[in-house]
């Protein structure tokens, strides 16, 4: 596999590390694929329920942007800490410092204010801990995330379920509870006829459900071209659903929301998903339940 040799730093924005040895885990691999491994600090620091206190996590931050050796910065996890930072992050100093910043998960948040404030393209992507750092990672996932960094356009061939159709515009989204969480602040960026795609853990289909109509009363769905559903993993039906699960809300959603709906991308809390470039163009042909998205238009350093 030619993996381009990257300069990838490690640091944790927001959750602490839950796993010590998958970082190490995460190391090893990455050296050895070729690439040259920078470990911030609170990879393995906690302070509360995070890896370290706000003022100790921006700074990680701008650590990682000034580095000389750092080409691409990987969240370790998720969890919850980025909207703690979104009003004191100066986004077009981390725009100018040419970095590619991925993860996915509560990262979202920090993808979507950088979009908003800086038209920054952000790489919804593998985590430290979770992806490069499983016991066992997924080769789909290294596969296509040194696909989609190691070239300026990129094509994607998934199984979907939806209507057919072929449209263009911006691609983003990410977690759909922290694009949710965004809306009507300045830290959610206005797109128009863009592909919208979402996805998420330990949400019931009933919650999920209530997301979708809060971006649907905004007029945020109406604007885009395409919703694309990732994995929704995580929950349990419940005694009370009575044959409300996931599939028939889907089959409410695409009756009440007037926007072509998709089943199917491969992202999200799973071991096998996508590098997403969060800000690139993407170009939609859905034919007969196969997809293929092609990406353009975004950074290549």
């Amino acid at each position: 596999m030619t993996t381009g040799g990257y300069g990838i730093g490690l640091y944790a924005p927001a959750g602490y590390a839950t796993d010590p040895a998958a970082i190490e885990r995460a190391v090893a691999l990455l050296t050895a694929l070729g690439h040259r491994v920078i470990v911030d600090s609170t990879c393995a620091t906690r302070w509360q329920r995070f890896s370290a206190t706000d003022d100790e996590r921006l700074a990680a931050i701008a650590r990682i942007a000034r580095h000389p050796d750092v080409d691409v910065a990987v969240a370790v996890r998720g969890g919850y800490g980025w909207t703690r930072l979104l009003d004191r992050l100066d986004y077009a100093a981390l725009a100018a410092a040419g970095q590619r910043w991925m993860g996915h998960s509560d990262f979202t948040a920090f993808q979507l204010a950088a979009l908003a404030h800086a038209g920054m393209v952000t790489y919804a992507g593998p985590l430290a801990a979770s992806d490069f750092g499983a016991e066992a990672p997924s080769s789909f996932t290294l596969g296509h995330c040194w696909t989609v960094l190691g070239n300026e356009h990129c094509e994607l061939d998934f199984a979907v379920e939806g209507p057919d159709l072929e449209c263009e515009g911006l691609l983003w989204g990410g977690n759909l509870a922290m694009l949710a969480h965004l809306v009507g602040s300045a830290h959610l960026p206005q797109v128009d006829g863009g592909i919208l795609f979402v996805e998420d853990v330990g949400e019931h289909p009933y919650r999920i459900e209530r997301m979708l109509y809060q971006l649907h009363f905004a007029g945020l769905l109406a604007r885009q071209r395409a919703l694309l559903l990732g994995s929704f993993t995580g929950y349990e039906p419940a005694p009370n659903d009575n044959g409300y699960d996931f599939g028939a809300m889907v089959a409410h959603v695409r009756d009440r929301l007037g926007i072509p709906v998709y089943t199917g991308l491969p992202f999200g809390h799973v071991p096998d998903k996508l590098t997403l470039p969060v800000g690139g163009h993407g170009a939609l042909v859905v034919r007969d339940g196969a997809a293929r998205l092609a990406l353009s238009g975004y950074a290549r350093a």
